[in-house]
């Protein structure tokens, strides 16, 4: 396949098999490309392409911060245009930033803190503020929904 090439069945057999679970084995990429039908090597290349192509930004488990006794909060800012690249530079910096979000809003940035402790979501917070000049507006979960997200490939 070429670089930016679409999905092909196989790509879609793996993106749609790994929404499931990921196994905890000695070997997991042994593991799935077996439960594929595939050889190791060939899915573990066709997931650093898709990787590369940014079909995929990210691999790796979601923990659930709450259920380790952390605390994660979503948030958001509304970032000048011209002084977006360098927010999010110094936003994504942070350890504590799950994932960011751009939106076509007067809150264009969003954002989840993961921290250690309850109190850590307000520190780091009025740090990005220092840091950035910004206000950072503080979301926290009222109510969690389990909606079994996936994405068919």
């Amino acid at each position: 396949m070429t670089d930016n090439a679409p999905l092909d069945a196989t790509d879609r057999l793996i993106l749609n098999h790994l929404q499931e679970g990921f196994p905890i084995a000695t070997d997991p990429f042994l593991t799935v490309a077996r439960d594929l039908g595939l050889e190791e090597a060939d899915l573990l290349a066709r997931l650093e392409r898709m990787k590369a192509d940014r079909i995929i930004t990210r691999f790796g488990p979601f923990f659930d911060a709450e259920a380790m006794g952390g605390a994660f909060c979503l948030c958001a800012m509304a970032v000048p245009k011209t002084d977006f690249e360098t927010v999010l530079t110094k936003v994504n910096a942070r350890p504590e930033v799950a994932h960011n979000y751009e939106r076509s809003h007067h809150l264009n940035m969003w954002f989840v803190l993961a921290t250690e402790s309850a109190p850590e979501i307000e520190a780091v917070a009025k740090s990005l503020e220092q840091e950035t000049g910004l206000r950072v507006l503080c979301f926290p979960k009222l109510r969690e929904f389990f909606i079994r997200f996936r994405v068919a490939a």
